[in-house]
């Protein structure tokens, strides 16, 4: 990836000053538990979502098994209707093919229908360096950009702002950009959501370059798609001229007959819809309707490193739904900003350190920002373990380790600060291999109950801070069991 948001600390670091902002914890608790409700609701009307989620595990985990081939069959197929495929390793590759291409067209506008690929990479950057203006058209992107923020949600970007926040930004950025706000703006939602409908209106009518990424590509006939609720998505995709779509090599589905699944589990578990208000597709190019150029831009930046990784790479079926965010106990306190990422909670928190590596401060810290509850795992559509991925992340930081970077297998170093966790983890698994060590570790354990203090010291105080530390049992169950059962059990 590029790299982490400018100045963004560890998350630790930003999960503490988040959690004292008292507006930005209601907006979350009021967003999250409404969306998970809903969608709560729309998955209990289907008989058979657990069948449906396993067949979308199982589409997954056979695309991502046979990626190479399913690439090139969507090259040909792309290339068959029309299209021009592009191949970027990285971010720099990405941004310079997209610039070059704009440059081409001699414009320097494009409408941008919300792409989490393009954020990923930091297109819009990279296109206001070479003088090309990108302009956010999904409502809530909008709303970052005018107020020249960040992203916090994968389906909400702006979930973190209230209306009034809103309509105070409307009020005073949307002139410098465009159209101005309306005269008297109130923060009522129609209101604001007309203010964003004239002031994009005139963009959608001028532009002549779009860029979009892709829910998913269907291997089989080139066809990519598009999902979402406000129509934004629908003007760029065919007003535009010139056609851009910058999309990670994993949303490759090989079938149509695949794709019917996810069209039905990707509603639900993101708006909680039976389904999306605009599902748009297109293959290629016609003369008749639609772009007359279009230009497909695959992008690795990681993805094939986290391929990888057998147990990390099943992070690679994310459908972008956000289902795991609004679940999260430590999403809905501390909010996305806190992650330095554009991709937030849970699956952020797995996704970014692998492909971004976990050599910076930040990245080495995503794998603890979870308490293990396991509700991401219980809600996800594709049944992405993240549990598991963000226990074996955390090994990954403290031990090192084999792993794949940019291509090559190489052995990371442990991260700074870990050295006590190392150091206990080795005493640890030292005692559970020596039976007689850990049953006279219990017994002074026990015996020395009274003495044991309220609170760690050192770098535990980290843990002991926020939780109060167990009671040592009286007595050990090994110890209990014998003097109980006669060690009969233990013996049989």
């Amino acid at each position: 990836m590029s790299g982490t948001f400018v100045g963004m600390p560890a998350f630790p670091a930003a999960a503490r000053e988040a959690v004292g902002d008292a507006t930005l914890r209601g907006n979350l608790r009021h967003a999250t538990h409404t969306i998970r409700d809903k969608r709560a609701r729309a998955v209990a009307e289907l008989d058979d979502w657990a069948a449906l989620r396993e067949a979308g595990r199982r589409i997954k985990d056979h695309t991502l098994r046979h990626l190479d081939r399913y690439l090139v069959q969507l090259e040909e197929s792309v290339t068959a209707a029309g299209g021009t495929v592009h191949w970027a390793a990285d971010a720099d590759e990405a941004n310079e093919i997209v610039a070059r291409l704009v440059e081409e067209t001699g414009e320097r506008e494009v409408v941008k229908v919300k792409s989490m690929a393009t954020q990923e990479i930091g297109l819009n950057e990279a296109l206001e360096a070479r003088g090309i203006h990108a302009y956010e058209t999904d409502l809530a992107e909008l709303i970052v950009q005018l107020g020249k923020d960040r992203p916090s949600h994968i389906l909400v970007p702006a979930i973190h702002r209230n209306r009034g926040e809103i309509r105070d930004i409307f009020r005073s950025e949307m002139g410098a950009w465009g159209r101005p706000a309306p005269e008297g703006l109130t923060d009522t939602p129609a209101e604001l959501a007309e203010a964003a409908r004239l002031h994009l209106r005139e963009k959608f009518l001028r532009a002549r370059v779009g860029v979009s990424g892709a829910n998913f590509m269907v291997a089989e006939t080139g066809t990519l798609v598009v999902v979402e609720s406000e129509g934004n998505g629908r003007m760029c995709l065919t007003l535009p001229e010139t056609l851009i779509s910058v999309v990670g090599i994993e949303k490759i589905v090989p079938s149509w007959r695949d794709l019917e699944v996810f069209l039905q589990t990707l509603p639900r578990s993101s708006t909680a819809e039976r389904m999306n208000p605009y599902t748009s597709m297109w293959t290629g190019t016609t003369d008749d309707d639609g772009p007359r150029t279009f230009h497909l831009v695959l992008l690795d930046n990681g993805r094939t490193d986290t391929l990888a990784d057998e147990v990390g790479r099943q992070a690679l079926r994310c459908i972008r739904c956000s289902a795991c965010l609004n679940v999260c106990p430590v999403y809905e306190r501390a909010g996305g900003h806190a992650y330095g990422s554009v991709y937030p909670g849970p699956i952020g928190a797995i996704l970014s350190p692998q492909l971004r590596g976990t050599g910076s401060e930040i990245n080495a810290s995503l794998p603890y920002a979870s308490s293990l509850c396991g509700a991401c795992y219980e809600v996800c559509p594709v049944a992405i373990d993240i549990p598991e991925v963000l226990v074996h992340l955390r090994e990954r930081v403290v031990q090192g380790g084999p792993a794949v970077r940019e291509g090559n297998r190489v052995v990371l170093k442990p991260a700074k600060g870990h050295a006590a966790e190392r150091a206990a983890m080795r005493a640890a698994g030292w005692a559970f291999a020596r039976p007689g060590a850990l049953r006279a570790g219990q017994r002074l354990a026990s015996r020395s109950r009274r003495l044991h203090p309220r609170t760690l010291p050192g770098p535990g105080r980290a843990w002991s801070g926020s939780r109060e530390l167990p009671a040592v049992p009286a007595e050990p169950f090994r110890d209990w069991w014998q003097r109980t059962h006669g060690g009969k059990g233990e013996a049989e």
